[in-house]
């Protein structure tokens, strides 16, 4: 796949799956800005694709703020004159008992995981309709239709981002903007040669995931010789969600 010359916005592109995704395309050709907090991991990271041959650009932006969202587009529009793909990768999770979350801890998951989905795509959206249209995937999670014990505002959140994904491709399609949504499974961001075999084994496809997987599946989500595909949520999880378990 060739992304040659598309300008693409990755959130939370710092690390992790963020990271991975801003690599495949700027080795696919694309000018990539990865935006996330301020921190030296973002600059770093945009620093290794450049040293690589890629075009990377770091913004600070958080998420929450409609006025930060509002500032990298206008950013965006100076430098680029268009966006053609954004990336809604950024989240947070706050893992407490449904007795002992506070409301701003649900508000701070919601706003940061749902709503900037919503405020990044719709600002976006301004910038692509004047370029004949342009591609949205919103990185949602397995967790928005299975569940931990104590992962309310999380798993809300990622349901949330699902509904809001085929909403907007409702929306925004006859502006030729396409909207697609993925639910990762477990996709290891650490030191992913000290897992376990078990680890590996329970996953029907043999191995536990790499952000590399949910990279390539932004890229088919994207490619603009997919034009027909819209609306979906696509689950990249090894299988694991398909598998019947029972306890003992």
């Amino acid at each position: 796949m060739s992304f040659a010359k598309l300008v693409v916005l990755v959130t939370g592109a710092s690390q992790g799956i963020g990271r991975g995704i801003a690599e495949a395309y700027a080795r696919c050709g694309a000018v990539v800005i990865l935006a996330d907090l301020p921190s030296s991991a973002g600059e770093q990271s945009a620093e290794v694709i450049r040293q690589k041959g890629g075009q990377a650009e770091f913004i600070s932006c958080d998420v929450r703020s409609e006025r930060d969202i509002s500032g990298i587009m206008k950013q965006v529009e100076h430098t680029y004159g268009r966006i053609d793909i954004v990336i809604n990768n950024a989240g947070v999770s706050r893992f407490k008992s449904p007795f002992e979350l506070t409301v701003d801890e649900w508000d701070d998951v919601l706003n940061t995981n749902v709503r900037s989905c919503f405020l990044v795509t719709r600002e976006a959206a301004k910038l692509m309709k004047q370029h004949g249209g342009g591609s949205v995937v919103n990185i949602s999670s397995t967790r928005s239709f299975m569940s931990e014990p104590n992962s309310e505002a999380y798993a809300a959140s990622k349901g949330a981002i699902v509904s809001l994904s085929h909403a907007m491709a409702v929306s925004l399609g006859p502006d030729g903007i396409r909207v697609n949504c993925i639910s990762p499974g477990w996709i290891e961001t650490g030191k992913y040669e000290e897992l376990r075999e078990i680890d590996h084994s329970q996953h029907p496809a043999g191995r536990v995931g790499k952000p590399e997987d949910i990279a390539r599946a932004c890229l088919y989500l994207t490619d603009p010789a997919n034009d027909f595909v819209t609306g979906i949520h696509l689950v990249v999880d090894g299988g694991m969600t398909r598998k019947m378990i029972y306890e003992d």
